[in-house]
């Protein structure tokens, strides 16, 4: 009786399975690729940053301090980077939400009030954040783009 019974529900099972959303992931491969380009579009502009990647749920996935980054931006690219992976916005949206007179934002989970953060989505899904701090806010973000675009365009 029990295998009929999984004889008869395993079509079924199979068929639901073939309904799950596939959700996608930053891998190692992908990283490494960002990371890449980050740190070329950084020696381009001659600055030392630190660079950060965070997965959607902003856990650390990656993060490397340039030669003659300040210790704070350590905290900083990791602030920057959960900002954008957690609301899926810019960094400097907070910023620009902060400057509008909205400081009550300040008291929201991971929010951060400075560029240089930018959320990774694939294909229309959010599957992280990249950031860059150490240097002026938009070298910070154009570094952080540089890794974004090489992503997409892998």
């Amino acid at each position: 009786m029990i295998r009929l019974l999984a004889v008869l529900l395993l079509p079924v099972m199979a068929a639901l399975a073939n309904e799950l959303p596939n959700k996608k992931y930053l891998d190692l491969d992908h990283i490494k690729v960002m990371v890449a380009a980050s740190e070329a579009k950084a020696k381009e502009l001659n600055v030392s940053v630190t660079i950060c990647v965070v997965d959607e749920s902003g856990n650390l996935l990656f993060l490397e301090k340039g030669e003659s980054a300040t210790l704070n931006t350590i905290q900083f690219a990791q602030k920057k980077a959960r900002h954008a992976a957690f609301y899926g916005s810019p960094s400097k949206d907070g910023a620009d939400t902060v400057k509008n007179g909205h400081t009550e934002a300040m008291a929201f989970p991971e929010f951060f009030p400075n560029q240089g953060g930018l959320p990774i989505k694939v294909d229309g899904q959010l599957v992280g954040g990249i950031s860059a701090s150490g240097a002026k806010s938009e070298i910070d973000e154009a570094i952080a783009q540089a890794g974004l675009d090489a992503l997409l365009k892998k």
